[in-house]
């Protein structure tokens, strides 16, 4: 018996949908305040690398 199978795109947009209800949790948290102080200091980092990289990276017209 074989299993059935599903295709490169549906499981690329069940992996985005799975990511984005993950990055949905995060967010609800972290504006609650229920973030520990370790990941938040890790979010902001991450958050000032990202539009360091945003701020450095040209963007065609």
């Amino acid at each position: 018996m074989t299993a059935p199978t599903i295709s490169r795109e549906q499981a690329i947009q069940n992996a985005r949908a799975a990511l984005d209800r993950a990055r949905a949790r995060r967010d609800a948290d972290r504006a609650a305040g229920r973030l520990a102080p370790e990941v938040e200091l890790i979010l902001r980092r991450l958050e000032r690398r990202q539009r360091e990289r945003q701020l450095a990276t040209p963007h065609a017209a």
